[in-house]
């Protein structure tokens, strides 16, 4: 699955971005999402996921300033990022599992990555 993220970019400490991430193609469903990210010189950390149920989960690191979350019609993850501090600096990678026809199988695929930058 090809997938286009996009909404990174520079924002100062406390600020907000939305960062959106859309897989091409005939898109019956979004099952399970999640958003991962790398910073320099670190691996890559897993930040928040949702299921096709509503279930999310979030990095402690995150937790109670992101929010995961999907629009059906738009056939688009969003990561809502609030209150940002500079160590949230970093690639951002979403990953998204779909079905595109009733009944059909899965597939899964990565974001190519988008920049976040968070001035202090």
């Amino acid at each position: 699955v090809q997938l286009q993220a996009s909404g990174g970019g520079l924002v100062q400490a406390g600020g907000s971005l939305r960062l959106s991430c859309a897989p091409s193609g005939n898109i019956f469903s979004i099952n399970n999402m999640a958003w991962y990210r790398q910073a320099p010189g670190n691996q890559r950390e897993f930040v928040a996921a949702g299921t096709s149920g509503g279930a999310t989960n979030y990095a402690d690191s995150v937790k109670g300033r992101f929010t995961i979350s999907k629009d059906n019609a738009k056939n688009t993850v969003y990561l809502q990022m609030n209150r940002l501090k500079p160590e949230d600096t970093a690639v951002y990678y979403c990953y998204v599992e779909i079905r595109r026809s009733v009944g059909g199988r899965n597939y899964d695929g990565w974001g190519q990555g988008t920049l976040v930058t968070v001035s202090s």
